[in-house]
């Protein structure tokens, strides 16, 4: 089998990204335009483990490191609802590093798993964000623009993807996103919330 490599991301917020998504529409073509309705679980315990459920099933990634500004992720579990106590007491609830609520079922739903788990902890989110992408291809780098909803407020998301560093180093200068701050979604997400502080030059505030 061949070895899946985990790749590396460089991602911005901002209120609009206006000359980065111009670059990008010149370079090239819009290949795929997605859409999806996503709830990302947030913890106020670390910012190393990031945990969405989309379409009832849940995905964790955990951070691996950072070269040269760029974060890599690596998959650490993929799980389907209804999921049982178990799995949620030995593979979910150790990613969100804060107290262990008391389960009073052997399987939870994702609705119960949200109102009865998630929900009443007092340092857990459970946050909808909906997302609108438009896909592109730059320096053999996947390239995207995203209008992003965090429970309803609209930033804009500007993405590079690639498991060579070079490409995506390449690629930022081309789409002259060089000067942006490389903040992940699951930390975009807790700023919005208010569950992080905002830096003074964190662009999708002004």
């Amino acid at each position: 089998m061949t070895e899946i490599k985990p790749r590396f991301e460089f991602r911005a917020f901002a209120q609009n990204f206006g000359i980065v998504e111009e670059k990008m529409r010149q370079l090239s073509k819009v290949e795929l335009i997605r859409e999806s309705l996503e709830t990302y679980i947030v913890s106020a315990g670390n910012n190393e483990n990031n945990t969405k459920i989309r379409d009832n099933k849940m995905d964790i990634k955990v951070y691996v490191q950072t070269l040269k500004g760029l974060e890599q992720w690596n998959p650490r579990m993929k799980g389907v609802f209804p999921m049982t106590t178990e799995m949620i007491r030995t593979e979910v609830f150790p990613a969100f590093s804060v107290k262990e609520p008391e389960f009073k079922r052997e399987e939870y739903t994702l609705q119960q798993y949200l109102d009865e788990i998630i929900k009443p902890h007092p340092d857990l989110a459970a946050v909808n964000v909906f997302k609108r992408r438009f896909a592109f291809t730059i320096s053999e780098c996947i390239a995207e623009i995203g209008e992003v909803f965090i429970n309803g407020a609209k930033i804009i998301t500007a993405n590079l993807e690639s498991v060579d560093i070079e490409a995506i180093l390449e690629a930022k200068k081309m789409v002259e996103l060089e000067s942006y701050e490389n903040v992940n979604y699951l930390l975009a997400i807790k700023r919005v919330i208010g569950m992080e502080p905002l830096t003074k030059d964190s662009p999708y505030c002004a």
